[in-house]
């Protein structure tokens, strides 16, 4: 079945769905997105995802042609349209077409495009088993340089972390922020657990405020397990006793080795396995 994408208010099939190639997203990674998930038909905290690229949109003095309320009746209405109950949204915003100068001015016709389809981030083994990981050599950008809260087009520094990961043979890479303290993963947020309390590096280490990191510090806290946002450096993930990694596309998976090091007893752990179940039944809830 071929995909409908949205684009600018229609719907175009797969193959026909088309952008400039002055576009400035395509030219300099001049955009933002936003990934998001539908679990048995709707999508899970629409609202937030959408406020996110909003503001996305704002730090960058990207006006978006569509009001929020209309930004998320697209997405809903592109959900409905591919016939998904359990599916991905891509929601991308370009400055639009100009011409090969930097000036974005140039540019006056942003465009929306919303891709809904499946994705499968990782084989259910690795759900199961855990993930192996290794620290990137690559920093996180630098937040004066390039905010890592803003969901821009530009992943470049994401993707170069990524390379280097697989190329460890690793899907997946833990990145350090500018002090050396750990960030985020390339694609994922990061969490620890020690003597039973929940350990996250905190907004200002140069992360993304993610919406599924969101969640799960508010199902951690109503369960009474204690969750602290501080900064968090590369002994204490090789001496916690469990560590997992959220994300919209990932949801919750947890890490069992990072640098050739067995996090805990080398095996997904208690609070990882409890965390899991409850985002789970939150997400179809």
């Amino acid at each position: 079945m071929s995909r409908q994408i949205y684009i600018n208010g229609s719907f175009f099939p797969q193959k026909e769905a088309k952008i400039s190639v002055f576009d400035h997203g395509l030219l300099y990674g001049d955009g933002v997105f936003e990934g998001l998930r539908s679990y048995v038909g709707k999508v899970f905290r629409l609202e937030q995802h959408v406020r996110r690229l909003y503001e996305s949109a704002r730090a960058i003095c990207l006006e978006i042609p569509l009001s929020q309320e209309q930004m998320c009746k697209a997405i809903n209405d592109s959900v409905k349209k591919n016939g998904l109950t359990d599916g991905y949204i891509r929601a991308i915003v370009t400055r639009g077409a100009g011409t090969l100068g930097l000036d974005p001015n140039r540019c006056s016709n942003p465009q929306v495009i919303i891709i809904a389809d499946t994705i499968a981030l990782y084989p259910q083994e690795l759900y199961d088993n855990g993930l192996e990981i290794i620290t990137t050599s690559i920093t996180r950008n630098h937040p004066s340089a390039l905010s890592p809260r803003i969901k821009s087009l530009n992943y470049l520094n994401n993707i170069l972390a990524k390379i280097e990961g697989l190329k460890a043979g690793c899907i997946e890479a833990l990145m350090l922020n500018h002090k050396g303290e750990v960030a985020e993963c390339t694609g994922d947020n990061i969490f620890l657990v020690r003597d039973e309390v929940l350990y996250t590096p905190p907004l200002d280490a140069g992360i993304l405020a993610g919406v599924t990191r969101e969640a799960v510090i508010e199902l951690a806290r109503a369960a009474g397990t204690e969750v602290q946002e501080v900064s968090i450096t590369k002994h204490d993930v090789y001496v916690a006793d469990e560590c997992f990694l959220t994300g919209t596309a990932a949801e919750v998976i947890p890490v069992v080795k990072v640098d050739d090091r067995p996090i805990g007893d080398g095996k997904p752990g208690p609070v990882t396995k409890d965390l899991t179940e409850r985002f789970h039944q939150l997400a179809r809830a």
